[in-house]
């Protein structure tokens, strides 16, 4: 029983390192020698009137604030 206690997490490390390499085949990283590619600006919302000062209303089933 010791012998197997002392099996077991020895053969799961090695599976565990097993399926790491299995993965770096599967999806191998692209390294880009020029630096990481540029970074899209950010979205910003359309301005309109009425979204500037109101809010949407709450989902359906939302209690009522109490007075």
């Amino acid at each position: 029983m010791a012998l197997l206690a002392m099996i077991i997490p020895i053969l799961m490390l090695g599976v565990v390192l097993a399926l790491g390499r299995y993965e770096e085949l599967l999806l191998p990283e692209e390294r880009d020698e020029a630096g990481p590619a540029t970074v899209p600006a950010p979205l910003r919302p359309a301005s309109s009137p009425t979204s500037s000062a109101t809010s949407s209303p709450g989902p359906a089933g939302t209690p009522a604030p109490s007075p």
